[in-house]
């Protein structure tokens, strides 16, 4: 009875050994699984040039200049990243991109960056991602940055007419009259004088008379 209670109690504790190095096991491949293949996990935040690294919270819509802040991420995991034009004010043209390796902790951030007031859109791709890069739309709006809007018709005609000053003219309104010049008055015709003929001269003597 007691050798069946020994040999009973020795399978316990083989079976629990077993369970203990199977667990142990199955840990060490997970971690190794972890190490050689980084995760999904992590965020990227489109941070004020005035907000804190350490502020893990603060995600504004809107910004003048930036920094990409991304956190929690695997360690010494590679990134990189390009930032498009967005509607409604941009054509999904590229506009940034860079890159960056996270620390030891997986935190990393950019220098700051800056792009003209609009809608833009961030892709952030990095190794070992499963899906979809991660992203982020935000607007770049600096103060004074803003165009001045214009009203126009339905068929895209400004409304209105612009108003252009009269130009400043210091002439007189109606032009002085100025006299045409006196024409000198022509001098008198003056005809030559016409010699008079000589007087005739008296024939003296005799002729002969002819016949």
């Amino acid at each position: 009875m007691t050798t069946l209670k020994n040999r009973a109690k020795f399978a316990g504790l083989a079976s629990m050994a077993l369970a203990a190095t199977s667990a142990a096991v199955l840990f060490a491949s997970q971690a190794a699984f972890a190490t050689a293949a980084p995760g999904d996990n992590g965020t990227v935040k489109v941070h004020d040039s005035t907000t804190p690294v350490t502020d893990h919270q603060n995600d504004p819509q809107d910004v003048c200049q930036f920094y990409l802040d991304g956190f929690g991420f695997d360690g010494a995991q590679s990134v990189t990243w390009y930032i498009d034009s967005w509607p409604p004010t941009g054509n999904m043209t590229e506009v940034l991109n860079g890159s960056l390796t996270m620390d030891a902790s997986g935190d990393g951030y950019t220098a700051n960056q800056s792009l003209p007031n609009g809608h833009y859109k961030l892709f952030w791709n990095f190794t070992g991602e499963n899906g979809a890069a991660k992203q982020k739309v935000f607007w770049v709006k600096c103060p004074g940055a803003e165009p001045t809007p214009t009203s126009t018709t339905p068929d895209g005609t400004p409304t209105g007419t612009p108003t252009t000053p009269a130009p400043n003219c210091t002439c007189a309104s109606t032009p002085p009259t100025t006299p045409p010049p006196s024409t000198p008055p022509a001098p008198p015709t003056q005809t030559p004088p016409v010699p008079a003929a000589p007087a005739p001269t008296a024939v003296t003597g005799s002729l002969p008379v002819t016949g």
